[in-house]
């Protein structure tokens, strides 16, 4: 008995070992992911504010260079598998809506967004997206939302509320066309969550997500014609945008799908809201942004809808 129990106890000790390996590294993914989608925010709004740089010159080149290099990596490591995602009509289907409605519209939104507001502000509203998602799962499977659903939802429009009025009904802190594409920009979310559940059990995400930064990219090219609002090159833009396009873009989305499958998508979305955090602390520090408090108070509460949708449902 003694030697069974000394066993047992021994695999529950190997076993929690082995988890806090993995969790740690997982967590810390997520965090660095987060941080850098922030932090390419706010390179962004450095552009719009500094370089005389245009949204919709920005994201079209954002999206097709991440995306090309991206489905490089897949092509040179096996061709077949990175085309195989068009093997059937539905599929084609499926990554095309994905690319245009969710990746594109998503990305787009969000920086026009910035352009029009801050990254801090911009990013908090995109985090409308899950509470979004609640009331499109409950709708189209005609379902009754949970408490906590419920609550999140709540959350979600005091939060906005308070960012896009001050608490003051018929007035707005926001502009108006910043509010409209940053609500945009939380449905392109939606979207970019819900339409790729299908293809993401057939394929790796990262090549799900290589196809929809480039095709997206290439239909907003067309639609933005980015040369025509060209700003001036130089080795400063340049190396900002390598910032957006390498650790805002590719390294942050390699890190975040690395966490995913480390500690799953629950705790991993929870770590990563720390984007809303460091968009609004480096737009303080960088960008000489202010926030009043009741601008923060409405951050605090739509960020707190990602943390009540993860908690589990009592009784």
């Amino acid at each position: 008995m003694d030697t069974k129990k000394s066993t047992a106890n021994h695999t529950e000790i190997s076993a929690e070992k082995s988890t806090k390996r993995i969790r740690t590294p997982g967590i810390l993914c997520a965090l660095c992911g987060g941080m850098l989608w922030g932090i390419s925010g706010v390179c962004g709004q450095y552009l719009f504010q500094n370089r005389g740089v245009t949204a919709t010159w920005l994201v079209p080149i954002r999206l097709t260079s991440a995306g090309l290099l991206l489905l490089l990596y897949f092509l040179i490591r096996d061709h077949n598998k990175a085309l195989s995602v068009w093997k059937e009509k539905r599929n084609a289907k499926d990554i095309l809506v994905y690319a245009i409605a969710g990746m594109m519209l998503c990305q787009y939104s969000y920086f026009q967004t910035i352009e029009w507001s801050n990254a801090g502000t911009a990013t908090v509203i995109q985090y409308l997206g899950p509470a979004m998602t609640v009331v499109y799962v409950c709708i189209s499977e005609r379902k009754r939302p949970q408490k906590k659903e419920v609550i999140a939802v709540i959350f979600a429009l005091c939060g906005i509320f308070l960012i896009a009025t001050h608490g003051k009904p018929g007035s707005l802190a926001l502009s108006g066309r910043a509010l409209a594409m940053g609500l945009l920009s939380a449905v392109g979310l939606v979207i970019y969550t819900v339409k790729p559940r299908r293809l993401l059990e057939q394929f790796p995400s990262p090549l799900v997500l290589a196809w929809g930064m480039l095709i997206g990219g290439i239909v907003l090219t067309a639609l933005m014609r980015p040369w025509r609002h060209m700003p001036q090159i130089d080795a400063e833009l340049i190396g900002v945008l390598l910032v957006i396009i390498c650790l805002g873009t590719m390294t942050s989305f390699s890190l975040y799908l690395h966490s995913v499958s480390l500690i799953g998508p629950v705790q991993a979305g929870l770590y990563a809201c720390v984007e809303p955090v460091a968009a609004t602390v480096f737009s303080v520090i960088w960008m000489k942004e202010t926030f009043v408090a009741i601008d923060l108070l409405g951050f605090v509460l739509i960020i707190a809808t990602v943390f009540v949708l993860a908690a589990p449902e009592n009784g």
